[in-house]
């Protein structure tokens, strides 16, 4: 917290340069007051590395991922209030008001004014976050475009391009995609199996995908994730219910 409010008082009197600076100094000042609260925390767990110098910082974490959710909600070349309103909803019961309007501060005053790069974002993220947890961060993206009640072409391509910077693989992505659009083929890319798949393949894949997507793999996670995690388990569940109807197996 306190990097976020050295660096706008930074922006304020020094413009660029300043924010800089203070988020430097306020980084030095904050670690060493989030430490020990940090420490064994659920927060860290999300994350696969133990070196000190790859640590990605709760507050770091946090302005990329709204820094990804700006990029989604301004896809179609519109922004929306329901997206808006539905990233809002999600940062507060994450992370909590007061730390939520701190983070959108920051944003507001400082990045959203520079130009947010995808790229750069998610080479911090991806080989410092578990997989499980950046097939959440899809999760919530794609929820984020669906808030309106439509998943637009631009923000699947959007999604799409975040996923290949997170290095998520291609069958993830389609699974977790068809969780949000209504296809006769959207059970079988749900549980990452061809339509000709035998019943035995389905049972398979069925089995393969509760061990994948099981909410207790984001138990590391705060409330907000851990619910998305119970959503994607869901409809892992119903597209494997609707194959046992169709084939009666």
């Amino acid at each position: 917290m306190i990097r976020w409010i050295a660096a706008i008082l930074g922006y304020t009197f020094f413009r660029f340069p300043g924010a800089i600076l203070g988020f430097l100094i306020g980084t030095l000042l904050d670690s060493t007051l989030s430490r020990s609260n940090t420490k064994g925390g659920g927060y860290e767990r999300m994350f696969r590395t133990e070196s000190a110098g790859d640590r990605v910082s709760p507050a770091d974490f946090e302005l990329n991922l709204l820094s990804l959710a700006s990029l989604v909600i301004k896809a179609d070349g519109t922004v929306n209030q329901r997206e808006l309103d539905y990233v809002r909803q999600y940062f507060v019961q994450a992370y909590g008001r007061e730390r939520a309007n701190a983070t959108f501060r920051v944003f507001n005053e400082v990045i959203k004014k520079r130009q947010v790069s995808a790229q750069h974002i998610c080479a911090l993220l991806r080989n410092r976050m578990r997989y499980e947890s950046r097939l959440q961060v899809l999760h919530f993206l794609f929820s984020i475009a669906n808030a309106d009640g439509t998943v637009s072409t631009p923000e699947v391509n959007m999604i799409q391009q975040i996923a290949g910077f997170l290095q998520v693989q291609g069958r993830d992505f389609e699974s977790i995609k068809a969780m949000f659009f209504k296809n006769p083929d959207s059970a079988y890319k749900i549980l990452e199996v061809a339509p000709e798949a035998s019943n035995n393949e389905i049972k398979a894949a069925y089995r393969t995908m509760v061990k994948k997507y099981h909410p207790d793999k984001l138990q590391h996670m705060d409330e907000a994730y851990q619910k998305g995690a119970q959503e994607k388990f869901q409809k892992v569940q119903e597209a494997y219910e609707q194959l046992q109807a169709e084939r009666g197996f």
